[in-house]
């Protein structure tokens, strides 16, 4: 089954994309949900992170959130292990349920979809891009946030001339009475070329 991976940066859009994706029918798997599931289940990710984190990283069985997130933050090879641990899990676990899935194609949504090499794992690339301007009175709006707040946690984000260079596709969502077509352009492009590759592939 060909695989899309749909990336954009805070407030460009990108879920809401994948939701108009998934009105059409598309099976959509959100990479920053599975982690958090993954972190909080019992399993070998959640020893992993005990083991190189310690037992407070959990507290009363729950993922404490808040802890290991001022540990990651304020060291970088801490949060490049913790990447190293979450990261192979939520690979795993897609190409599981990309396996299960029926259709002409399934999408992986990723705020670091490249950053995390996971556009390795999907045949097209799409990035979903807005002004900067347009995206901090998004996020601002949508979480209650400070604009200053958001500045900072777009200048640690990949920028959009750097997404759009990479992406095989982009959409560019600034009016969103215009997603709609533009999702359901592409929509009818991945399922052409699905097809094509099957033809290949048989």
């Amino acid at each position: 089954m060909m695989k899309v991976g749909i990336t954009g940066g805070i407030g460009s859009g990108k879920s809401t994309v994948c939701r108009l994706f998934a009105r059409r029918g598309v099976a959509v798997y959100d990479s920053d949900a599975a982690a958090k599931r993954l972190m909080a289940q019992a399993g070998p990710l959640r020893e992993a992170i005990v083991a190189r984190f310690g037992a407070e990283a959990y507290r009363h069985g729950e993922l404490d959130r808040a802890f290991l997130a001022g540990v990651v933050f304020a060291d970088p090879q801490a949060r490049e292990a913790l990447e190293a641990l979450v990261h192979p899990a939520v690979r795993s676990d897609f190409e599981a349920w990309a396996a299960a899935q029926q259709g002409d194609y399934v999408i992986l949504e990723s705020a670091i979809l490249f950053e995390s090499g996971f556009d390795c794992l999907v045949d097209r690339t799409v990035a979903v891009l807005a002004p900067s301007a347009l995206r901090v009175e998004r996020t601002c709006r949508r979480d209650g946030s400070d604009p200053e707040s958001v500045r900072r946690r777009m200048a640690a984000q990949t920028d959009d001339d750097t997404l759009s260079a990479r992406a095989d596709c982009t959409i560019v969502n600034i009016v969103e009475e215009e997603l709609e077509p533009a999702v359901a352009e592409l929509d009818r492009r991945f399922r052409l070329e699905s097809k094509t590759l099957q033809q290949h592939a048989d």
